[in-house]
């Protein structure tokens, strides 16, 4: 758990924004249960790749918390 918590905090799901898989995880476990809602919630997608590199493991991590 613990060791799942660390790489979490140093992750990076959203490369260009700098957004950590923590940062995802805490915004899904908040109620966002969409690409959308991640996007408002974090600011993921909205790097200079506009999600082509985060989106999938993004949907990932939503459908795995359902």
């Amino acid at each position: 758990m613990l060791e799942e918590q660390i790489k979490d905090k140093l992750t990076k799901t959203c490369p260009c924004r700098q957004i950590t898989r923590a940062t995802i995880k805490a915004a899904i476990a908040d109620g966002a249960d969409t690409l959308e809602k991640v996007k408002a919630k974090t600011g993921a997608m909205t790097g200079s790749c506009k999600g082509t590199r985060c989106k999938g493991s993004i949907q990932d991590l939503i459908d795995h918390h359902r």
